[in-house]
């Protein structure tokens, strides 16, 4: 193995390591797809509405490829918004878990996701429309905490994070440790207001590189 210098490009993301942290970033990936599509100039901000016209790719309407274009136009305006991962902030390992419940109009389906912090950094996140219908909020939450813990627990025992607690806070509605309006995972569940859709964005750490 030769040591080529920093990283700075791997698997299509670029990385900008800097002295009190990392960004990581997909900004030449987008340039490319602006460019494919005409638009010359998979991150969590847009990963529920890119999830929702997925699901009509075999059989698009006028009104799909008028969403598509849309999320287009808002890569275009953010091409340098990026991940960033401080130095500083800890090394807690936080689960978050949500659903959706029958929130899917065409055939009342929920949609589900988790995501994971340590510190205050995103590791890992994961949304999914189950095959099957719940028959309440609660069978959906559960379902939805079983993968969290599921991810949580490998994550705990594999030896690149080196976590070492004993117990890891799942974030789930309708608890005593989060209220729906502290729930990170709501951008990758459900539609938002700007203002909301803004506040997860910083929560996330999703921020212009300056």
């Amino acid at each position: 193995m030769s040591m080529m210098g920093e990283l700075t490009f791997f698997l299509g993301l670029q990385v900008k390591q800097l002295k009190d942290g990392t960004f990581i970033s997909q900004t030449k990936y987008t340039r490319d797809l602006m460019k494919k599509f005409g638009m010359e100039a998979n991150r969590p901000n847009i990963t529920f509405a890119v999830g929702v016209c997925a699901r009509f790719q075999s059989t698009p309407k006028e009104s799909h490829m008028t969403a598509a274009k849309r999320i287009l136009r808002y890569l275009k305006g953010c091409q340098e918004v990026d991940l960033w991962y401080p130095k500083e902030g800890g090394f807690k390992l936080v689960g978050y878990s949500d659903s959706d419940y029958a929130g899917y109009r065409v055939d009342r389906k929920s949609t589900s996701g988790t995501c994971q912090m340590l510190g205050n950094r995103l590791v890992s996140s994961f949304i999914k429309k189950p095959n099957s219908i719940a028959t309440s909020t609660a069978e959906e939450e559960y379902i939805d905490d079983g993968r969290c813990c599921a991810q949580v627990l490998w994550m705990r025992h594999h030896r690149d994070y080196d976590i070492e607690e004993k117990e890891i806070q799942i974030m789930c509605d309708k608890t005593k440790y989060i209220s729906t309006d502290k729930q990170l995972d709501d951008i990758f569940t459900k539609p938002l207001c700007e203002s909301r859709f803004e506040e997860l964005k910083n929560e996330l750490r999703l921020t212009e590189i300056s």
